[in-house]
């Protein structure tokens, strides 16, 4: 059966990462650092090539696309946006510490939602669906090469949940502008849902590519 290629990656730096704040659906841009560490990124590694783009809607996963797939036009999904942290939106863990709830949230507790956001398991049913309708999509378009544009919490949900080797999500997380390449089987999905995780993106450029 058909082998599709899928690439998750991490959108690049904002501020509010490089402060240590919980971005969910806040939605600022990518830093100048940010913009410049992913340009030097896609001149100095290999991101794959790719037929289609599926990226989260937000702007900081939009403006990494544009930088590092220029020609290809984003299909946005709203499924693929990061975790609604709610009132931790832009907040500190230390700015946090003494909330009711946060210990707890923190803790992994699957029903604990920061208090107007999403638990881990309402975070993890909504882009389980988006992913499979996605999948579904690739299928029948016959695309076998698709980068998904997206955020930290989505690539390791998505790994933890259908990733082979079969690991926890805190084994997943993966810094800005980097991700993971993927090989799905058509009828091992079908039987399984379970993809092979094959490695690590962007990939150390070959001597004759430099």
């Amino acid at each position: 059966m058909k082998t599709y290629r899928i690439y998750l990656l991490r959108h690049g730096l904002t501020e509010e990462n490089t402060q240590g704040r919980y971005v969910g659906h806040m939605d600022p841009s990518l830093s100048e650092e940010g913009r410049k560490q992913l340009v030097e990124m896609k001149k100095t590694m290999v991101y794959p090539k790719a037929q289609a783009l599926i990226s989260s809607p937000l702007k900081r996963a939009i403006e990494s696309a544009k930088i590092l797939y220029p020609s290809l036009n984003p299909i946005e999904i709203n499924q693929f946006m990061e975790c609604n942290f709610g009132e931790y939106e832009g907040k500190t863990a230390e700015e946090l510490e003494h909330e009711d709830t946060f210990p707890r949230w923190l803790a992994g507790d699957k029903e604990t939602a920061p208090p107007g956001g999403e638990s881990s398991e309402e975070f993890g049913n909504r882009i389980c669906e988006g992913f499979e309708k996605a999948i579904d999509g690739i299928f029948k378009s016959g695309i076998t090469d698709t980068v998904i544009m997206t955020h930290g919490g989505v690539i390791m949900s998505l790994l933890s949940r259908y990733g082979l080797p079969s690991l926890p999500a805190t084994s997943w997380m993966t810094p800005n502008g980097c991700g993971y390449a993927l090989h799905i089987n058509a009828h091992l999905w079908s039987i399984m849902r379970k993809f092979e995780i094959v490695g690590e993106l962007p990939m150390e450029k070959l001597d004759e590519e430099e």
